[in-house]
């Protein structure tokens, strides 16, 4: 598991870091290791939409899109939910990936991003 970072973070280095996160293969062993805990992560990805009322949003959305008269507005409306869902779950799926770390790294305290030192 990679180092959480203790104190104030800074776009900075925020910045640096997803930089580093671009470089080929650099996340190949990540990858691994989730698709080992997928059943676990996929879990707590729907509890925490659940939780956020996401899913009965979502659901209406769905309707809305399936019962568009044109086929171009049906097309429109699925691919906006789509992008709209991968967003949701990259969102969560990171900040699940974040208290996971910090759970591992033995912290529950709330880590603050600020734009000191920046």
């Amino acid at each position: 598991m990679g180092h959480v970072p203790r104190g104030p973070v800074n776009h900075e280095q925020v910045d640096a870091a997803l930089e580093a996160l671009t470089r080929p293969g650099r996340l190949r062993e990540a990858e691994t290791r989730v698709a080992e805990m997928a059943p676990q992560l996929q879990v707590i990805l729907l509890e925490a939409l659940k939780d956020g009322g996401w899913l009965e949003a979502h659901e209406s959305q769905v309707r809305q899109a399936a019962g568009a008269s044109e086929e171009p507005d049906r097309a429109a409306a699925i691919r906006m939910l789509l992008a709209e869902e991968t967003r949701m779950g990259m969102l969560v799926g990171v900040a699940v990936g974040w208290e996971l770390g910090r759970e591992l790294d033995g912290r529950t305290d709330t880590l603050n991003t600020t734009d000191e030192g920046a």
